[in-house]
């Protein structure tokens, strides 16, 4: 077990994900590797200690593991696989993005006349994958470590994710997070636009509103949209919609004509034609906390 490792395994005691003493932080914990199934990731950082995970989007996958880590700019729904070995847990330490201070990093970079990404500018993405470098490991296990005591987490801690934040900005995929610290590129003007998403799936959405949010037409916005998360906006929305329905039919065990209500589909047969289509089962096969049967976990592109 890596240094890391041990101290979150102390920190996180039983399954699933642990908020700790610093806002933003936490720490992630599952006994078990699980198939392939979809998941709503939020904006963040996730610093693995140990075990493996496989992101996949669209026809992308990205690994991550101890010697490298996930960077999400945007919140996003993809598919993902957990991998661990036997009384060994997969640990994580998960980051989430402050804005503010990405703000602040990136205007210290350019009152010092100094570019914050070195080399060829990089497309934008909505997630990457960076290696976990010395100096990055040795800033996370601090960090772990502060944790442990309320005192050193208050008064180090927020220090602590700031180098964590600098080392990531400064590492391959950086120039993401400089856009999306920037003003008038494609991720700031489609951060606030996915948070809103995210935060009002179960209402009305309309592709054109949420164009004029970000200030783009149409057809940029729709552009813009998928070249950055592989997603068309109403392929976004579904997935958003459909994978929290299938978490209230399965860990709530709520009835599928409650699931569709909740995240916003007003004809409940629409809703059993895409979820099938989308995981392969109808929603009913879920309903009640039924188990998923296995190889039926991910789905298929909308």
């Amino acid at each position: 077990m890596t240094p890391l490792a041990a101290v979150l395994e102390q920190l996180a005691e039983g399954e699933g994900y642990h908020p700790t003493i610093l806002d933003g932080v936490g720490i992630f914990r599952s006994e078990r590797s699980n198939q392939r199934e979809p998941l709503c990731y939020r904006q963040g950082l996730i610093i693995m200690a140990q075990g493996t995970k496989r992101v996949y989007l669209e026809d992308q996958v990205y690994v991550y593991n101890p010697d490298n880590y996930l960077v999400l700019t945007l919140p996003v729904p993809a598919d993902c696989e957990a991998i661990t070995e036997p009384g060994r847990p997969l640990l994580s330490l998960v980051i989430d993005i402050d804005l503010t201070m990405l703000h602040e990093i990136v205007r210290v970079f350019d009152d010092c006349g100094r570019n914050p990404v070195a080399g060829t500018r990089e497309p934008e993405r909505s997630l990457f994958v960076s290696p976990a470098g010395a100096d990055f490991r040795s800033c996370t296990l601090r960090l772990a470590r502060a944790l442990q005591d309320p005192v050193k987490a208050k008064v180090l801690g927020p220090g602590l994710v700031r180098e964590i934040l600098l080392h990531t900005l400064q590492g391959p995929g950086g120039s993401s997070l400089v856009a999306l610290a920037r003003h008038n590129t494609s991720l700031s003007r489609l951060e606030p636009v996915m948070k809103y998403i995210h935060s009002h799936f179960a209402n009305a959405l309309d592709v054109e509103q949420l164009a004029a949010m970000a200030n783009m037409s149409s057809p940029t916005f729709h552009r813009n949209f998928r070249k950055v998360t592989s997603l068309s906006p109403i392929q976004y929305i579904k997935r958003i919609r459909l994978t929290r329905a299938r978490d209230l039919l399965l860990d709530q065990q709520v009835q599928v004509g409650q699931a569709a209500s909740e995240v916003g589909y007003e004809s409940p047969s629409q809703f059993s034609r895409e979820f099938k289509r989308f995981f392969g089962q109808p929603p009913k096969s879920m309903a009640g906390g039924a188990s998923v049967p296995p190889g039926n976990h991910h789905a298929p592109a909308l």
